[in-house]
């Protein structure tokens, strides 16, 4: 059977961010990752200490660039990189490593506004938390908004507030909530981030994640399989409890059902992890992210089934 996803020009069944970039640019456009030394308050003991309990030392910055380098350098070194393979593209600043926002608002001016110097910018994504935005950042984002194509990324992980105390969030789902809405009402575009597979969490609890984000005016999810990693807390609760890990085939079958119940017009921005396997713990599966996402697709042929299915039989 053909693929009809109506936000689809390939083979996939749900909506990529390939696709929506060529649709918005009308060419090929790739994110620049990002370390631009910021820390996190629940590192630093504002909202809570130690960080996350799956958090590496570079704060879910693995591929972002050398923090000893300065930021326009990073950049230049990425993007050489990336220009091998699209020559012509265009880029966006990703702030990806630890909290983004976590500064006054006359350092952020500096940090982003000298990504946005650099020619063929054309955005900024910026990685933080729901309880990291004073309302003087929100309005320079704003500010932001109407210059370049801005997104923030909100880390939720899950929606399951008993999963969220356990992993050390330190923030609450209204917190989360509230705050999407503030981003919105500045017309924001916002990604969301969940994690699959957290200590003690169900499919069922999985799925509800997903049911509670269709359920919000956000513009992406990314959706990322637990990695266990060395030297972290999360470590540690394995090692002693050793707690249930996904199968490949579970996180399949998770992540399309979930596909199915997020909104057909939601962006994917990422459906795997891809974890540096000389820190990895567990699962060793996630090391062969491209068999992955063949096998996502396969599935979602053989199911015969596509992005926003459940909520759209839901909704008729």
């Amino acid at each position: 059977m053909n693929n009809n996803f109506k936000y689809s020009n390939s083979n996939k069944r749900y909506h990529t961010l390939d696709y929506f970039y060529k649709q918005k640019f009308n060419e090929k456009v790739f994110k620049v990752s990002l370390n631009a030394g910021f820390s996190c308050p629940n590192i630093d003991g504002k909202v809570g200490h130690g960080g996350c309990i799956y958090c590496s030392k570079t704060g879910s910055g693995e591929f972002a660039g050398n923090i000893k380098d300065s930021l326009e350098k990073q950049f230049k070194n990425i993007k050489e990189m990336m220009h091998k393979k699209w020559p012509k593209a265009k880029y966006i600043g990703y702030f990806q490593a630890r909290t983004n926002t976590y500064a006054p608002v006359e350092k952020l001016k500096e940090l982003y506004e000298s990504i946005l110097k650099i020619d063929n910018v054309i955005g900024l994504n910026i990685a933080t938390r729901p309880d990291a935005i004073t309302n003087e950042c929100l309005d320079y984002l704003e500010e932001l908004n109407k210059k370049t194509y801005l997104t923030i990324e909100l880390g939720l992980q899950t929606s399951n507030e008993i999963t969220s105390k356990l992993i050390n969030r330190c923030h609450t789902l209204k917190c989360f909530e509230d705050m999407v809405n503030k981003l919105r009402e500045r017309k924001i575009d916002v990604v969301v981030h969940i994690i699959n597979g957290l200590p003690y969490e169900t499919k069922f609890d999985m799925l509800n994640t997903a049911k509670y984000l269709s359920k919000l005016d956000i513009q992406g999810v990314k959706i990322h399989m637990l990695s266990i990693i060395k030297d972290t807390p999360l470590e540690k609760l394995y090692q002693k409890e050793k707690f249930k890990i996904l199968t490949k085939d579970e996180y399949i079958d998770i992540v399309i059902k979930q596909l199915e119940l997020l909104k057909e017009d939601i962006v994917i921005h990422r459906i795997t992890g891809d974890p540096k396997l000389d820190e990895l713990v567990e699962p060793f599966w996630l090391t062969k992210k491209f068999c992955v996402l063949n096998d996502i697709d396969k599935e979602m042929v053989k199911r015969d089934t596509y992005q926003g299915k459940e909520y759209n039989e839901s909704n008729t």
